[in-house]
């Protein structure tokens, strides 16, 4: 069970309140990577002694669980962490347009998707199916300080379900799966020679040409998987190399993100690069992520997506559903928010995307199918 803590150092979380004033206190609540512990104790003491709910905390990760006997059960998760503010917090409700927009650091990624998720969390006693309610730390930074991968090395146990949901911004549709994200250093050698004497050496930037002309003149593919169409990248995304204004360098490097369709498995995207890429003498591989296949043919999730009636497209970023899908557990991202404008300034969610999210979740985790 999780470990008590203090009242008087808690922020209070008002879950009675509707979801957009839950949203607001969950941004009021700076929660920058690194810095959760505030809003974990928050999420704690707003739940603790809810007689439905068994509670379990990693770090500053909190996992909510029925133990209800169903025959299936879904985990729904949502990241508790932020990128950085930068003069958007507190938060405020403010129409564009005529229509009332909530503003404010973390208000589309993703804590208008946790106040959902934490409102009917409290709210639903006696669900058709058994819920895992997952909300975890450091996902806005490097893979290796993920809370829900650190949380299921820990407890592999609390990770077993049929559905999972993350409630990952998506515009208040559903998106399936995701994209698979490869990151490779390409680097060519060549021979160091002072620029006087340049064809005493053999320049490594001349040599890494053919690589850039091939990036540049590449088109991605549209790949369609069980119905959606996965659009793929590869790009350059930095270039280094030279020693000095007056020698020929002898090893220059490009590192080149390749965003590759879940039809692949992360061996194969690798393959695919370095077979494109034949000139490079070295391959490095510097980050490596598999993607999610959508999993809609399961009948839990022909279930929810019969009773959210919202349309359903291909996640084209990488996101924590891989995480479940590694584990043979299909997962969607469906959350409110637009996630363009996740990590801007101007970050803000529409209200009523907040409510129509909640009212969808309810909608199918309640069993009413109206």
């Amino acid at each position: 069970m999780c470990p008590s803590v203090e009242a008087q150092s808690v922020p209070v979380l008002d879950l009675s309140q509707d979801a957009v004033g839950v949203t607001r206190q969950l941004c009021d609540i700076e929660s920058v990577s690194g810095n959760e512990a505030a809003i974990a104790d928050a999420v704690v003491a707003a739940l603790s002694g809810l007689p439905h709910l068994r509670i379990t905390r990693d770090g500053d990760c909190v996992i909510a669980r029925t133990e209800l006997g169903r025959a299936e059960r879904v985990i729904i998760a949502g990241h508790l962490d932020t990128v950085p503010v930068h003069g958007n917090l507190p938060s405020r409700l403010e129409p564009v347009d005529g229509e009332p927009f909530l503003w404010g650091r973390g208000s589309v990624d993703m804590k208008a998707g946790v106040a959902v998720q934490l409102r009917l969390a409290r709210e639903l006693t006696n669900p058709p199916v058994d819920l895992t309610w997952m909300w975890y730390d450091h996902e806005e930074v490097g893979a290796e300080l993920n809370g829900l991968g650190r949380a299921h090395r820990n407890h592999p146990e609390l990770f077993a379900g049929d559905f999972a949901i993350l409630g990952e911004p998506s515009n208040g549709r559903v998106e399936g799966g995701c994209n698979g994200s490869a990151r490779v250093r390409l680097s060519t050698h060549g021979v160091r020679a002072h620029s006087a004497r340049s064809w005493m050496g053999e320049n490594a930037i001349e040599k890494l040409a053919p690589i850039l002309e091939r990036l540049r003149t590449y088109e991605a593919a549209s790949v369609e998987v069980e119905g959606l169409v996965f659009r793929e990248g590869l790009n350059a995304v930095s270039v280094t190399g030279g020693i000095a204004g007056n020698v020929i360098p002898d090893r220059a490097s490009v590192e080149v993100n390749y965003r590759f369709a879940p039809d692949k498995s992360p061996e194969e995207a690798l393959d695919l690069l370095r077979d494109l890429f034949p000139e490079a003498d070295d391959v490095e591989v510097t980050d490596l992520a598999g993607g999610a296949r959508p999993g809609l043919d399961r009948e839990l999730a022909r279930r929810f997506l019969d009773a959210v009636r919202l349309p359903v497209a291909a996640k084209l970023g990488w996101t924590d559903v891989a995480r479940f899908s590694a584990l043979g557990i299909p997962a969607v991202n469906f959350g409110p928010g637009d996630p363009a404008l996740a990590h801007t300034d101007d970050e803000r969610v529409p209200v009523a995307q907040i409510e129509a999210c909640e009212e969808a979740l309810r909608r199918w985790l309640s069993g009413d199918q109206s």
